[in-house]
């Protein structure tokens, strides 16, 4: 299939096959994939936890409220922002550009000094809104290469993030919740997988200037 005929395939899975599992090789692509998302100034501050063990996705259905796509895919992908972002990241960043590229301190230190101003002057909802932004285009490149991968996905903000941190006991991580992304395998009888995608003609949603 062209990636268009698998975008068209994709659509936000009701009912997943639960004796399907997602094969290490395709997970491993998906952790990849999440790795490789273009973020905002290069910084990673999002984390990606998996949870596999079905008895702890069975407690996480009641703060997702009641959707049993949770535990019945292969595998729970849950989104996180850091609680804190700070120079720290920023200084771990560029000792990870000079690491990689060996690019001399005398052409970083002035980009990191302007990031590092930037990140301390931001206050902290800015923060979570900047970071949480980010976890939407991870969303996205997750769900594209899924669609590409012949995985099935179900984006959830249909949940208590809250909630579902003490469960996960995320807070030791320094990590909030932000979205959920069951992945796995539709089941042969979710009613949904043989609905027509309803968009409006590409003549309503583009504007060519």
């Amino acid at each position: 299939m062209s990636i268009i005929e698998k975008l068209q395939w994709r659509y936000a899975t009701k009912k997943f096959d639960a004796t399907k599992i997602l094969s290490k090789e395709k997970l491993e692509t998906l952790k990849e994939a999440f790795n490789l998302t273009a973020l905002s100034y290069g910084l990673q501050t999002l984390k990606l936890v998996i949870v596999e063990d079905k008895m702890d996705r069975e407690k996480l259905v009641e703060v997702a409220y009641g959707q049993r796509q949770v535990v019945e895919a292969s595998h729970l992908l849950v989104l996180c922002i850091q609680n804190e972002i700070d120079d720290t990241d920023v200084n771990t960043h560029f000792e990870t550009i000079k690491a990689i590229r060996n690019t001399p301190d005398a052409i970083l230190e002035p980009f990191k000094e302007q990031m590092i101003s930037t990140i301390n002057d931001m206050q902290s909802d800015k923060k979570v809104g900047w970071a949480t932004r980010q976890a939407y285009i991870a969303l996205g490149n997750l769900m594209t290469v899924c669609a590409v991968e012949g995985i099935d996905s179900c984006p959830m903000e249909g949940f208590l993030p809250e909630a579902l941190d003490k469960k996960l006991d995320l807070d030791k991580h320094g990590l909030s919740s932000v979205l959920l992304l069951p992945v796995g395998y539709r089941a042969d009888d979710d009613m949904f997988a043989d609905f027509k995608k309803v968009r409006q003609p590409i003549s309503k949603t583009i504007i060519e200037l």
